[in-house]
Formats: structure tokens, sequence, C-alpha cells
């Protein structure tokens, strides 16, 4: 079992907290889960996918590998020099707008600080934080720092284009 972290672009909260249920994450348009009224085995309610009016596809780069609270907030840390005790206290830092199943699916906000920080990087200036940022313990010490300057790279381009429509990013998780 794995877990998937869908970073994407919306315009507010209450939008972001509304694709816990898509089919397919935030990229996806048009399918949500829901439970039906039939009880299955061992009573429990069992889930259904219907095709409802679920609003617009967000802008998304998917399946990251990258959590985000604590990746995140070391990512944040290393791009602003912000001290990551100072990270957590942010309101915006690991909040969770809609869960389910016990955690099992999830939407989380990012904080403005690692947004616009993504959103101002340059490219040679992502490829020197991926170095250090690949040798964390979260990575195991062997991140790869290409694949991340990569990734930082799509990560940067979705911040930009949010902060061009006075959106804010997000992450989707699903396990």
């Amino acid at each position: 079992m794995g877990v998937l972290f869908d970073y994407f672009a919306a315009p507010n909260d209450a939008d972001a907290a509304a694709t816990i249920d898509r089919l397919g994450g935030p990229a996806a348009a048009g399918a949500a889960i829901t439970e039906s009224g039939r009880r299955g085995l061992f009573r429990r309610r069992s889930k259904v996918a219907e095709t409802v009016p679920e609003g617009p596809a967000y802008p998304t780069v998917g399946d990251t590998g990258i959590d985000p609270v604590v990746q995140a907030g070391t990512l944040e840390e290393l791009l602003t020099g912000r001290p990551y005790e100072d990270i957590e206290q942010d309101p915006r830092w690991g909040r969770s707008l809609a869960v389910r199943d016990g955690g099992e699916g999830m939407v989380h906000t990012l904080t403005d600080g690692l947004v616009d920080a993504l959103a101002q990087a340059e490219a040679d200036r992502l490829a020197e934080v991926a170095v250090p940022w690949s040798q964390t313990e979260e990575f195991w010490g062997a991140g790869d720092p290409e694949e991340l300057t990569a990734l930082l790279q799509d990560l940067a381009q979705l911040a930009r284009e949010a902060r061009a429509r006075n959106e804010s990013v997000y992450c989707w998780v699903s396990v």
C-alpha cells in the first residue's frame, strides 16, 4: 500500500476541501465517492462511485511522494531560512481541511511562506536546495537531487500559476 501526495492550486480552502471525495484526486472532475444506502458485510456501508458535478479539475503536480507536513516544512526551511520551529507555529502548516476514513483521505494546506518561496525561486536556487533536502532523514539520506530538482521545478511552476490567479496550493493525500 502506498500513499499519494498530489499538490494542486485552488481558489480557496473550501474549494480545496471539496476535492476530498474525488476519484482520481484534484486533477479529475465529475466523479466522487459516496456511501450507498446498502449495508454490506460486517454491516458497513458500501461505497460507490457516482458521476456528479464536482467542480473543475485543478492544476496538479501528482504523485510526488512528498508529505505536506514534515518534508514540506523542511523544504520551506531550506528555501527561506525560516527556522522549522517557526514554521510549525504557522496556522497553515499541515492544517487538515478535510479528512475521510480515519485519515486515508486528506486535504492539507501549505504555508504561504512555502508557496511564495517556490513561486519566487529560480531554477538554480531550486537545484541548490535539492541537494541538502535530498540528504534529510525523511529521504533516508538517499534522495536523488536531480529528481527532486525536477519535482521542485514543477511545484514552483504550480506556485507561480497559483499566485498569478490569487490562489493557494494544497496537498491531496490518499492512502
